[in-house]
Parts: C-alpha cells; structure tokens; sequence
C-alpha cells in the first residue's frame, strides 16, 4: 500500500510541475501576443487559444498535486469538532464522496476526448487545433487525481485521524488554534 501511496504521490508531483510548465508557458503566449499587437502592430493567430488551453490544461493537470498537498477547498468545521474517530469517518465519507464525482467527471471526459478524436474535431479557429488535444489533459487529470483520492484512503487507514502529522488532528478544540490568545 505505500508503494502505490508513493508511486501516486510521485505521479502526482509530476503532473504539477507539467502544470506549473503550462501556466508559465501561458504567461510567455501572453506576453508574446501583447508584443505582437502592441509593438508591431500586427494580429496574433494562435496565442489567446493557445494561453486559453494552457490554463485548462493546468488546472486538471494540476488537481492531482494540489489534492496531494491538502490545496483543495475543504469545508472542516464539522471535522474539527469532532474526535479523532468521527473526524476519520467523515474524512473517508467526504473521500468516497469525492471519488465518485471525480470517476464520473473523468467518464465524462474521456467521452468527450474520443469523440474529438474519432470524428477528427478541430477548433473553429484559423490555428484548427485539433480538439483532442486540449481535451487530453482532462480525462488524464481527472483519472490521476481519482488515483490520489485512493491514495489518501489508503494513507487515512494506514495513518487514521489521530496521526500527529494529519492536517485536523491536532486540533482539539474548535478554532482552538484562534481563541489561545486573548482579545484586545
């Protein structure tokens, strides 16, 4: 189990530092665009759909990692006042929860990614990209992010809820960690 713990967390660095490659190459397709438009006057082709995809890319690239380093929005007021028990049911409750989304939403778009691929889709753009490529990114998000999901059950039942390092558990109180110090 903590080899496939490690390997997931692995793949998931990964693909965000390929993220992180897309956002920045992003910023250079904008920064081109505005020289090209600005400095010497001519149109640009391809950098607002290249900087568009880009970012799609990353953000589905990138969930996997940002699950791995707890990034993710998490509404915690119920498992901070609970004990370490109920805080380790609810966190698997919330994981379950979260895998069957995340299955059907990679479903979805491995759908969508064969369809393009298939019937030969291209953007309605001059540049005519061919649409499976900026759909790949989301099937493969998707699909590792729902491996980092099993990933973290398996680490919340090796660890359970009263692992000093876990994020919650060492907090004992609700909002503890902001009534220590007293109000001026």
């Amino acid at each position: 189990m903590r080899a496939y713990i490690s390997a997931i967390s692995t793949v998931s660095r990964a693909l965000g530092i390929v993220a992180a490659l897309f956002l920045l190459s992003a910023v250079f397709s904008v920064s081109h665009m505005v020289f090209v438009r600005y400095v010497l006057n001519q149109s640009t082709v391809w950098q607002t759909e290249y900087t568009t995809y880009a970012i799609v890319a990353a953000t589905f690239l990138g969930a996997p990692w940002t699950l791995l380093v707890k990034g993710h929005v998490n509404v915690d007021l119920w498992q901070l006042s609970a004990g370490p028990k109920l805080r380790g049911v609810l966190e698997g409750l919330s994981g379950l929860a979260s895998m069957i989304f995340v299955g059907l939403i990679a479903y979805a778009g491995w759908y969508h990614f064969e369809e393009a691929w298939v019937n030969g889709w291209t953007s309605e753009t001059v540049w005519a990209v061919p649409l499976w490529m900026p759909l790949l990114p989301f099937p493969v998000g998707m699909v590792v992010l729902f491996l980092q999901y099993i990933a973290e059950m398996m680490r919340l039942a090796l660890d359970g809820a009263t692992d000093p390092d876990a994020p919650l558990a060492h907090q004992t109180a609700l909002f503890s960690e902001t009534t220590a110090e007293p109000r001026s």
